[in-house]
């Protein structure tokens, strides 16, 4: 281990630009949260209205999973990056310019497409182009990850407290660095490129076994996107204090996804694994609704929820990795995709519900729905059988995918 994490720090500029890159693409997870209220109040619009900055975003991205593999497995994997780099400052600007909510809501969908593009090769060029080996490549993006998921939520509030439009332009910026980087120090011949069937995602779907993680997955991230993008409103904070919120709750899900995740699946089984931490998270989401005039009690439950929010999306991914023979890459972007279309579905929901009910229902429906995820494994665990059986071989290849499909 002490070989690895030295080998970490000893690495390429190229390695470094495309780590610095993914830290400022993971940020937009969380980066509008602090400034939902403050986009609602400014541009005249409901929080409805407000939520489908997620949903356009998430949405877009989920659909895009299912071609970015055939997209990169053509051009190759630098130009994939800086198209996708480019298309997220492209449309960060135009958020940071535009006069109405509609405006932002499309232009999100915009940014979703390249943040697609661009997580999706990511880490096959850190793998490919690290010193150290494999290993030493994952921790680096596994730190970028995290880094990423903490930080936007924090840097959303800082600039959120100037304007709701800073936090674009300091997207603008930091991207524009990336692209530059990326550009220049992405040098040398890439390996051979094996072209990937256009319907390879589709047809994956077709397996019983990713079909059950996936209709799971779908409704685990209602709950997900309820907890992270309804929160802020109930908060009543500033930007500043969602952003700092958001920033306990993101260091609170990479801790658990990077270290107690792995842990947990080296001794127990991941379908029990799954079948224990679901239902804990419906508890939060229960207390959280019942405690939803509390923002002290709210914001505990929201770095509660982190915790085991990290455990469930590496179990889920790795689950995902295992439970068919097919390429990686695509069972990883078959899963993504269905998943991140239940997170577009969730942002608009709890807003229609806390307008027809109250504050409490919406956390009410998440715990449901994340209840139904558990019963959806429950009754498949038949058929996920086999995941519990991980081949020692396979184990670098699942952390690349694993890690993928986290920061999707």
């Amino acid at each position: 281990m002490t070989s690895t994490t030295t080998a970490i720090w000893k690495q390429p500029a190229q390695v470094w630009a495309v780590a610095f890159a993914c830290v400022v693409a993971f940020m937009g997870i969380g980066l509008v949260d602090p400034i939902l209220p403050a986009i609602a109040d400014s541009l005249q619009a409901s929080p409805f209205e407000t939520e489908l900055l997620f949903t356009s975003y998430l949405a877009v991205t989920g659909l895009a999973m299912l071609v970015t593999s055939w997209i990169s497995s053509r051009i190759g994997a630098k130009k994939t990056l800086l198209i996708g780099l480019a298309l997220i400052v492209v449309f960060a600007l135009l958020c940071a310019l535009s006069g109405s909510v509609d405006s932002v809501i499309g232009f999100r969908a915009g940014w979703g497409l390249g943040n697609a593009l661009f997580i999706s090769t990511a880490l096959a060029t850190i793998v490919g182009a690290a010193s150290g080996g494999s290993a030493a490549a994952i921790i680096l993006y596994e730190a970028a990850l995290g880094l990423g998921i903490a930080i936007g939520p924090l840097l959303g509030g800082i600039l959120g407290e100037q304007s709701w439009r800073a936090p674009f332009f300091g997207v603008v910026v930091l991207m524009a660095i990336a692209f530059l980087a990326v550009l220049v120090l992405l040098r040398g011949p890439e390996g051979p490129r094996t072209p990937i069937p256009f319907s390879a995602p589709f047809t994956a779907l077709g397996r019983p076994a990713l079909a059950v993680l996936a209709i799971a997955a779908f409704f685990y991230n209602i709950g997900f996107f309820i907890l992270l993008a309804f929160s802020p409103f109930p908060l009543g904070f500033g930007a500043m204090g969602i952003g700092f919120t958001f920033f306990g709750w993101g260091v609170a899900l990479a801790v658990t996804s990077v270290w107690v995740a792995p842990l947990l699946m080296r001794r127990v089984p991941r379908t029990r694994v799954i079948l224990i931490v679901l239902p804990l998270l419906a508890i939060d989401l229960v207390v959280a609704g019942l405690l939803v005039e509390s923002a002290a009690a709210l914001v505990t439950c929201i770095v509660i929820g982190g915790l085991l929010l990290g455990i469930m999306n590496t179990v889920l991914t790795e689950a995902v990795m295992e439970a068919t023979d097919l390429p990686r890459s695509v069972a990883s972007s078959a899963y993504s995709s269905v998943r991140f279309l239940g997170g577009a579905v969730a942002p608009p929901l709890a807003a229609a519900l806390w307008h027809a009910f109250s504050a409490t229902v919406p956390y009410l429906v998440a715990a449901a729905a994340v209840l139904v995820a558990a019963l959806v494994i429950f009754l498949g665990r038949s058929t996920l059988a086999h995941i519990d059986d991980e081949p020692d071989d396979a184990a670098v290849e699942d952390a690349e995918a694993i890690l993928i499909g986290d920061a999707a």
